[in-house]
């Protein structure tokens, strides 16, 4: 029996805007240069996301702000976890996922802390659950002018929390986190 590892990761977990993104990937053929998506520039996690894509079994989930706000981020970043698991178009032996957590699941799953820099598969979901965000967030600066979700895709920077201190918070933002109510 052939076993089929799927790596699992999540992006926008500390975000004050926007859903959470979890992806998983099953590669079908070894991939240079994978890595944790936070230790890659722009450009390399662009061309790497092309590279997967073309190259894997993929999967998204997320979990809306408004499931963020419900259930709290911790919980919410383990429901897009299982939704991107069972998006899959094909079912893995064995989950692999980043960090201490893991969703509930009818899957051997298994925690790597810091997997993303350590197991391709892991690395490769953290690459494209990043690109898919990052680009998700990008269309909502068009939306939202006002609040630069293009430079610093809804996390916690200085101009981010000064936008939200003038125009108060938008419909993507969370309000469960301080600040954003």
């Amino acid at each position: 029996m052939i076993e089929l590892i799927a790596g699992v990761d999540e992006v926008g977990r500390g975000s004050l805007a926007g859903p959470v993104i979890a992806s998983a990937v099953i590669l079908k053929n070894k991939i240079i240069g994978l890595d944790d998506s936070k230790k890659l520039s722009i450009a390399k996690r662009e061309q790497l996301n092309q590279i997967i894509l073309k190259n894997s079994f993929f999967a998204y989930g997320s979990a809306s702000v408004e499931e963020i706000d419900d259930i709290n981020i911790l919980q919410a970043s383990l429901l897009a976890m299982k939704r991107a698991i069972l998006n899959l178009p094909i079912k893995p032996n064995k989950v692999l996922v980043d960090g201490t957590h893991k969703p509930e699941i009818d899957i051997l799953v298994e925690t790597i802390i810091g997997g993303d820099s350590l197991i391709a598969e892991i690395s490769a979901a953290s690459i494209i659950a990043k690109v898919y965000r990052d680009d998700l967030m990008m269309r909502q600066d068009i939306i939202y002018p006002n609040y630069g979700f293009g430079q610093h895709k809804g996390y916690g920077t200085k101009a981010h929390l000064e936008n939200i201190r003038t125009y108060g918070s938008c419909l993507i933002h969370r309000k469960s986190f301080k600040g954003t109510s």
